[in-house]
């Protein structure tokens, strides 16, 4: 069919926590919808079943997503109206479905946001850290020399920082931000938020780790990190550290020219590791 009798591809946002956020135009466009394209089809089913909403689900998630777009977008031309959400939040926020989207768009198909929750955007709305600019970062790696390397050539980024995290890593993850951006840097931690046990701690990246670690229950639910930028000073001593740590690089080793590097420029030694070598 053209495109022009398409139906369209609706992108809803879900709750990321309390359902009383579920907006009532994104109520209204998951009734009308011909099917719903669901991450997990069970939480989605759960979800609907709480407002009374009966729907043909089809599953589309990372692993499936680049051979079923096809089929998906197929309907879309033959008239259908389709619905696309995640487990939690705005799709494709660290959520599969842009393989989709793309695929629609380039077959004309119409695609139009339902816009509500988004943890990203919670998040910084309570940190009380600048959000003028912001670098929105997902989840780090969970191999722990990948995740270090990522955050050591972040450490010099000026925009605030926002990344994904799980329980089992929060505290893994919290040490290697205050090894690579320094004990001093200003940063928020945002876990369950929206539900019960909804907390946000502030302080310096020392400060959280030592709360987080004292405190089982701040090691437990889903977390969004924010992290203040590099100030021109910090940002200065970082890639001052960086430019001597790959001078020393070519003579010592790695580990030694990190150290004078650090020592020297006054940057946070792990920041320097990696670069230039």
């Amino acid at each position: 069919m053209h495109a022009a009798q398409s139906g369209t591809l609706f992108i809803v946002a879900t709750p990321i926590g309390n359902l009383a956020d579920l907006s009532p135009r994104a109520l209204e466009t998951l009734r009308q919808a011909d099917a719903v394209c669901a991450e997990d089809t069970r939480h989605t089913r759960q979800l609907l079943a709480h407002f009374g909403i009966e729907r043909p689900l089809l599953a589309l998630h990372e692993h499936n997503e680049g051979e079923i777009a096809e089929r998906i977008v197929a309907r879309l031309l033959n008239g259908e109206s389709l619905a696309l959400v995640s487990d939690a939040g705005t799709p494709l926020v660290s959520d599969p479905g842009f393989r989709l989207v793309r695929a629609a768009r380039a077959a004309g198909v119409r695609v139009s946001p339902v816009p509500g929750p988004s943890a990203l955007i919670a998040a910084l709305s309570v940190a009380g850290l600048p959000s003028d600019r912001f670098a929105f970062e997902g989840f780090l790696p969970a191999k722990a020399s990948a995740r270090r390397e990522q955050l050591a050539a972040l450490a010099g980024e000026t925009r605030t920082l926002v990344f994904y995290e799980s329980a089992h890593r929060i505290a893994e993850s919290l040490a290697d931000l205050r090894a690579a951006f320094g004990d001093e840097r200003p940063a928020v931690v945002a876990r369950e938020l929206t539900k019960l046990f909804e907390t946000v701690l502030d302080g310096t990246l020392a400060q959280l780790q030592a709360k987080v670690e004292a405190d089982a229950n701040q090691r437990k639910g889903e977390f969004a990190i924010v992290v203040q930028g590099a100030g021109d000073d910090e940002g200065a001593k970082i890639a001052e550290g960086r430019r001597i740590y790959a001078l020393l690089n070519e003579h010592l080793p790695p580990s030694t020219a990190a150290k004078l590097a650090a020592e020297i420029s006054g940057a946070p030694r792990k920041a320097l590791y990696g670069q230039g070598g």
